[in-house]
């Protein structure tokens, strides 16, 4: 279970930061070395500095960072995170528990949607060619 730091419940979107101000205010207030963030998420540190720089953030890269340390972002984005904890309960429904990243900026997605097409292409070549029938 991942426990999430006590959310200092400061009011960042008053201030007219943009999305990744805020990420930044709140990754150098909790004295984060972006060596060790970029190792985390692995990813450039100029990427890090490039997401500070985005006045938008997707609010799956934002919950990411989160989950990296230890954070939750929600009080400091409930426009973002009002529909994506609904939107991400939804995609893991009854039958596909586990399946959480599915959404399409993810490799899981991808990796998941090139399976599909994979065996959607087996089956249409094996009822199309008789020499992939032979071979099973």
């Amino acid at each position: 279970m991942l426990l999430f730091k006590v959310n200092l419940n400061i009011k960042l979107k008053q201030h007219d930061m943009h999305d990744g101000e805020t990420v930044e205010l709140v990754i150098r207030r909790d004295q984060i070395s972006i060596s060790e963030l970029s190792r985390r998420l692995h990813v450039s540190r100029k990427s890090i500095y490039n997401w500070f720089k985005q006045k938008q953030l997707n609010v799956e890269l934002i919950h990411r960072i989160g989950q990296s340390i230890s954070y939750d972002f929600a009080n400091d984005f409930p426009e973002k995170y009002n529909g994506f904890h609904a939107a991400r309960s939804a995609e893991e429904g009854p039958g596909i528990k586990g399946h959480a990243d599915s959404t399409s900026n993810s490799p899981q997605y991808w990796r998941d949607k090139y399976i599909r097409l994979l065996e959607t292409y087996t089956s249409f070549l094996s009822q199309h060619n008789p020499l992939v029938n032979d071979e099973h």
